[in-house]
């Protein structure tokens, strides 16, 4: 396995799928600068704690979600993402992330999705 900061941006990325498809706190967190910035409609949160609430926002809107990513685009160490996500309470659609990597973790992420109730 190699050492965080030697990933490439592709790497970091499926090592964060994982960890979110599991809803691994811990496994997300690791993927990310400890000065993170991660950047939604309702504001900026920093840091390691930062990331751990907006995806721990994610997993309560949108648990045991199921993922369906449309769109997945790198350019360097850029990434843009489409999705959308069912669970058994909601429904997210219009998902767009952008992802900016540096050193073989994420650095900056933005997030937003339009959630509605499941019927």
């Amino acid at each position: 396995m190699k050492e965080p900061g030697s990933r490439t941006p592709q790497e970091v990325f499926q090592s964060h799928g994982k960890a979110l498809v599991a809803e691994d706190l811990d496994g997300i967190v690791a993927n990310y600068a400890p000065d993170a910035s991660f950047i939604t409609p309702a504001g900026v949160r920093h840091g390691h704690d930062g990331v751990r609430e907006g995806f721990a926002r994610l997993f309560a809107d949108l648990p045991h979600a199921r993922w369906d990513l449309k769109i997945q685009a790198f350019e360097g160490e850029v990434l843009f993402l489409e999705c959308s996500a069912d669970s058994d309470t909601n429904h997210a659609e219009h998902g767009v992330d952008t992802f900016v990597f540096r050193n073989g973790f994420s650095q900056t992420q933005t997030v937003r999705y339009t959630l509605t109730p499941t019927s």
